[in-house]
């Protein structure tokens, strides 16, 4: 293992008075006794759990990484950000004190000893049980006091601000803090008296919380820093996560539909499962916040902000043909207090709502009308259980589509666009079945294991089911199965990307069962027959149409410790000439177009509106301020919307609600017809179309007499 030099005996020195004041106390066992509120010690079988999750990850992670001195410094560093990502709960003494832990962490988890997390958690726990309790005290008896007409600011994002100096530092800052809980509240239109007993709410559920944490959690969060140092998908799953991620995967869970992950104190909605209610509604969108949840159609809304992301879960999901109401800050929001209720029906989420789709749209390329066929695959699906009984008519995408190219087929289309926007991917088989349906035969992906063995997986199969013009439509949220198909489809030529950079998960996850829950592990990586990967690059379109998700923030270039981008040896395969020599004409067209087309130009100033707003994370804690601030953003965004109007000729608006400006940025909830970037892909494929006959009339031999 790699070592500091000449600091083996001082390690060995301090390892041993740790030891000494941690396990030889009166009444200690071989699991140190830790009590800190509601977590308990971590107990015999955390310590077994956690000698074998090290052992996985130096022995079957991807990266064969070795536990060392320089893990362990890292590891330090992200349980406390793990643990305090707003920089709120510790200060500047609490750090130095947690610095004799930084160099010993690596023998700890090796030995199965939890002590120093557990230590740290409780220092955790007790300070954030001091500023809750701070919070609920302020607002209960000092609340007339706060001032809205200071000059004040706050830094809403300290995931890399300095540690507060001391415990004065900190109630300073869970001031402010208070302070702008309370001026969002009132800007979002809640009486002042309602903002209070509203944030007083908050703390007082957060307290109730933090006194029922047990040792599964604190142990689930201490080894997820751990194995997030390997890569983002690595994770540990403890026996109620294990249950949640096992319901999900089988599809059966009655909720939403929407996959959620922390960020900082929110809970973020990072992507919506096809065919579920919350995709179903066109009313949540990735990046979108949930700070609030109730039941039914007139319960109280209950504040989730600085819940535990299952916690929250629990109280989202419930039995179907049921209502939850969700508050949201949406991703497109300027400020945290523009929030709205989202009302959404439980539901199960079925196969059938996640399957393929087709319908077709008419293009004029200037001389002809083109009929396109478009087919949606919102997810790689497969009935695992209809295949293994040899059903005649199991559900897969492989099946569904075939069925959709033979119906496009004989309604005579002219070309076919295949839309895999926010598809993360799915069964791996469907989608090299796909491919195997657009592709002669050849190599489809390789796949490289953790030993370094490549196994290159192929399409046996010579026919073409569909060999016309093709394009694929993708996004930021279009990963894995889908990056590979697409990845496919551009190395061979065989038709036109058109998008966003995708998302750039290249990684292959297994799950494998521990003493205690279970842990999923990166064991391999997917690589294009080109050579290049899609981990961390994606796939770059050919053909470029932007989205307004947020990219800054979604995506594996965004996660930290995400396994870097490599090469392989290309494998052999044959490039369609013709096509990639009609790739610039085609780009040159597409710009000429995007210079004068409205929805592109409205995209684009909402880029670069979003971004300045997105970029800005020092707010004033002065009302007039605020309100000047929000109003001027609501200004730009109406003459935005409005500039768009005027060139399709459609009536201005005078006010700008929240559904209205959903409606004017989303893309995906349309129609196709009404759709921007299907349009874009359909008069893509026209001149290709157009262009693909031009060149054969140049290179037409004349008939020799």
């Amino acid at each position: 293992m790699v070592r500091h030099p000449r600091k083996t005996s001082l390690r060995t020195i301090a390892l041993l008075i740790f030891f000494l004041i941690h396990c030889l106390l009166p009444g200690c066992t071989t699991a140190p006794q830790i009590i800190a509120y509601g977590a308990s010690a971590p107990t015999s079988e955390h310590s077994i759990t956690c000698r074998d999750i090290v052992a996985a990850l130096e022995h079957n992670h991807y990266n064969r990484r070795q536990v060392d001195d320089t893990l362990s410094s890292l590891l330090l560093e992200r349980y406390l950000n793990d643990l305090d990502p707003s920089r709120s709960c510790f200060c500047a003494a609490d750090i130095k004190e947690f610095e004799q832990y930084r160099f010993i962490l690596d023998d700890a988890v090796h030995a199965g000893n939890l002590a120093p997390a557990f230590a740290i958690y409780k220092c955790y726990q007790e300070r954030l049980a001091e500023q809750l309790t701070f919070i609920v005290k302020e607002l209960t008896s000092n609340s007339a006091s706060i001032r809205f007409d200071d000059n004040e600011t706050l830094e809403t994002d300290r995931s890399r601000a300095p540690w507060p100096e001391d415990r004065r530092a900190l109630r300073h800052l869970w001031q402010k803090r208070i302070t702008a809980s309370l001026l969002n509240l009132k800007l979002a239109g809640k009486p002042l008296e309602e903002a209070r007993r509203l944030l007083i709410q908050r703390a007082t559920i957060q307290l109730q919380q933090l006194h029922q944490v047990n040792s599964d959690d604190v142990f689930q969060i201490f080894m997820n820093a751990l194995t997030h140092l390997y890569d983002p998908h690595t994770e540990y799953l403890a026996p109620r996560s294990s249950e949640n991620f096992t319901i999900s995967m089988s599809l059966s869970l009655e909720g939403i539909g929407a996959v959620l992950q922390n960020d900082n104190e929110y809970t973020k909605i990072v992507s919506l499962v096809p065919g579920g209610p919350a995709d179903a509604s066109k009313q949540l969108k990735p990046g979108d916040r949930i700070i609030g949840v109730g039941e039914g159609a007139d319960g109280d809304i209950i504040n989730v902000i600085g819940w535990r992301i299952d916690d929250v879960v629990q109280r989202i999901r419930g039995p179907k043909q049921t209502l939850v109401r969700l508050e949201i800050i949406p991703a497109q929001a300027s400020d945290e207090h523009q929030t709205k209720i989202v009302t959404l029906m439980r539901d199960t989420i079925k196969l059938e709502h996640q399957a393929a789709r087709t319908t077709t749209v008419t293009i004029g390329d200037g001389t002809a009308l083109r009929k396109i066929g478009i087919i949606t695959i919102p997810t790689f699906y497969l009935d695992v259980r209809g295949q293994q009984a040899h059903m005649p008519q199991y559900r897969s995408t492989a099946g569904d589509v075939r069925r959709l190219l033979e119906q496009l087929r004989a309604e005579q289309v002219d070309g076919i666009v295949i839309d895999l926007r926010d598809n993360g991917g799915g069964s791996l088989q469907e989608a090299l079945l796909l491919l195997g349906m657009l592709l002669p035969e050849g190599p489809l992906v390789q796949v490289r294991a953790a030993n370094g063995e490549v196994t290159v997986l192929n399409d046996n199969d010579p026919s073409v089911l569909y060999d016309g013009p093709l394009a694929i439509v993708v996004n930021r949220l279009s990963a894995s199965a889908s990056e590979i198909v697409a990845a496919a489809i551009q190395d061979y030529r065989r038709g036109i990307i058109i998008g966003e950079p995708t998302f750039g998960k290249g990684t292959v996850q297994s799950l494998q069962t521990m003493r205690r829950g279970q842990l999923k592990i990166t064991q391999a990586t997917f690589y294009r027959i080109s050579g290049k990967s899609t981990q961390h690059a994606g796939v770059d379109p050919d053909i470029e149409y932007p989205s307004l998700l947020d990219t800054s923030r979604i995506g594996e270039r965004t996660l930290p410790h995400a396994l870097p981008c490599d090469a392989l040896d290309p494998v052999p395969y044959t490039v369609n000439t013709a096509i990639a020599a009609l790739v610039p004409q085609l780009q040159a067209r597409h710009q000429e177009r995007m210079a004068h087309d409205p929805d592109y130009q409205y995209v684009q100033e909402m880029i670069a509106f979003l971004k300045e707003t997105r970029h800005k994370t020092i707010i004033s804690l002065n009302e007039e301020i605020r309100r000047r601030e929000d109003a001027a953003a609501k200004q730009r965004r109406l003459a935005c919307e409005n500039r768009r109007r005027t060139a399709k000729q459609m009536p201005l608006l005078s006010a700008l609600d929240n559904a209205t400006a959903d409606n004017a940025t989303d893309t995906t909830a349309q129609l196709p017809e009404r759709d921007p970037i299907l349009q874009e892909a359909g008069r893509v494929l026209a001149d290709m179309i157009a262009l693909s006959a031009k060149r054969s009339q140049q290179t037409e031999k004349p008939y020799a007499r």
